[in-house]
């Protein structure tokens, strides 16, 4: 099941699209949460122009929120979680978002699952034909080759980083979780 805010376009024969506006308010969808195995959030939005309170609600209270929810409903999965490059698991640093990505990040770790996985990403290259990615991609993207040589730690595309999330739910990398 994909749960979005908005039409995927997607349309496959095991999959389920469940359009939700509202991730504050699980209520009406709460009891569609439950027999799943892996959950990728990948829901996120950017810090440009946002207040410290409001960034804070729409990462921290509604990933946890979602989260806590999940968590009840199905013990035993797997929460992958889209976070940042530089999240600050301090939570003392200076950077706003980076403070509040950590304490989402140690906040999940503490909750009833089976496994946690926090991803870090930096750069994360379009895959050709997709619909929903950042209006501000198209002026850095022809950069990625660049990017790739000379800081490969800090980008992938979306198609490998993909990958890496499905591998989680079958396979535990080195050093746990």
């Amino acid at each position: 099941m994909i749960i979005n805010r908005r039409p995927s376009g997607v349309i496959h024969p095991k999959l389920t699209e469940l359009i939700h506006t509202d991730f504050l308010d699980l209520a009406p969808v709460r009891h569609l949460l439950k027999g799943y195995n892996a959950c990728f959030f990948c829901l996120g939005v950017s810090t440009i122009g946002m207040k410290e309170a409001d960034y804070y609600k729409m990462t921290y209270t509604l990933t946890l929120g979602f989260a806590q929810a999940l968590s009840e409903q199905n013990p035993a999965i797997t929460f992958c979680y889209v976070s940042g490059s530089s999240a600050d698991s301090s939570e003392k640093g200076k950077s706003m978002w980076a403070r509040v990505k950590g304490k989402t990040e140690n906040d999940l770790f503490k909750l009833p699952f089976k496994k946690v996985y926090a991803f870090r990403p930096g750069y994360m290259h379009a895959t050709p034909g997709m619909k929903n990615t950042l209006k501000a991609y198209k002026y850095v993207s022809w950069m990625y080759p660049l990017f790739r040589v000379l800081m490969p730690q800090f980008v992938c595309t979306l198609k490998e980083f993909g990958i890496a999330m499905i591998n989680t739910i079958d396979h535990t990398p080195e050093g746990g979780t």
